[in-house]
């Protein structure tokens, strides 16, 4: 049978592989969507600051109401966290990396302190940290689903303001457009992304999510309107092939990847292609010796 069939295709015949993919699929094209507006906005420390503040809600919500309460629990906790950061940075005396420094130690020491009271502390904590995508559920594929809709929804109606606030705060301003608002609206974006890809990858790993792809993007082109599809099928293809290669090395080589890691790994080694193939490439070119013409006598 084909290698290649075999690596790609035959994993996702079972139905948690499938489920696996589905959701990384949807995560991929939103965060790759999102991430560029981090990217363009230099937001990297913000989302950074965001899936350590929605890690208490992850664990509240589980110890309320079990796995059925993660997803509210990490809602809560990351809309709440994109209210207050607009808030503080607000205030001229509170600079925003102080703002976010405070809020990203105060949320994750409350969500270790939380999960350490658990007799399951070590498995809880990684769960919850790296995530478990091979578990994912159609329930939370649903609300992964339900998550992106929303934050494509509010991209499309306000795509022209979040552009101007992007690229020129001033001229939103001089245009009527509230600047906290935007900036409130970005956060919440970011804090969406991150609650529908917590539980899956977890929320150290979601950082990597939304700035890679992006990032990758931008390496490739410097065209405005290409970025976003380029994004969003970097990190399509980023799922695919990361679990696609956790599968192959832990079923049939001995050699056990944990999944989410692989995907973020393959999302680096696709950031590090982009950028280093079109430099060798000037390179080749520019030290390339010239073909010899036949020379006549």
């Amino acid at each position: 049978m084909n290698p290649l069939y075999d690596v790609l295709i035959e994993p996702f015949r079972t139905p948690f592989m499938v489920r696996a993919l589905l959701e990384l699929v949807i995560l991929g094209a939103l965060a790759g969507t999102v991430g560029l507006l981090v990217l363009l906005r230099r937001l990297a420390f913000v989302t950074d600051t965001l899936t350590h503040t929605v890690f208490p809600g992850l664990v509240i919500g589980f110890l309320c109401t079990g796995e059925g309460g993660v997803f509210w629990g990490a809602l809560a906790a990351g809309v709440v966290t994109a209210i207050i950061l607009t808030l503080l940075t607000r205030r001229r005396r509170v600079t925003e990396d102080a703002a976010l420094a405070i809020l990203l130690t105060t949320f994750f020491a409350v969500g270790v302190v939380l999960v350490s009271r658990r007799s399951s502390y070590t498995a809880d904590l990684t769960a919850f940290l790296f995530g478990r995508v091979l578990t994912v559920s159609e329930t939370q594929i649903l609300q992964t689903g339900i998550v992106t809709l929303l934050v494509v929804g509010a991209l499309l109606l306000l795509r022209r303001p979040l552009l101007l606030r992007t690229f020129d705060a001033e001229g939103a301003r001089a245009a009527g457009y509230h600047v906290d608002v935007l900036d409130l609206v970005t956060n919440v974006l970011v804090a969406l992304v991150v609650v529908a890809a917590a539980r899956a990858i977890g929320t150290v790993l979601v950082i990597a999510l939304l700035i890679v792809p992006a990032a990758t993007a931008r390496a490739l082109t410097d065209r405005l309107a290409p970025l976003i599809p380029l994004a969003a099928l970097v990190g399509v293809l980023s799922g695919w092939l990361g679990l696609a290669a956790s599968y192959e090395a832990s079923i049939h080589h001995g050699l056990r990847l944990a999944s989410g890691g692989t995907v973020v790994l393959v999302l680096v080694l696709t950031y590090l292609l982009a950028v280093t193939v079109p430099v060798l490439g000037r390179f080749v070119r520019r030290h390339a010796k010239p073909t010899n013409r036949l020379e006549t006598p």
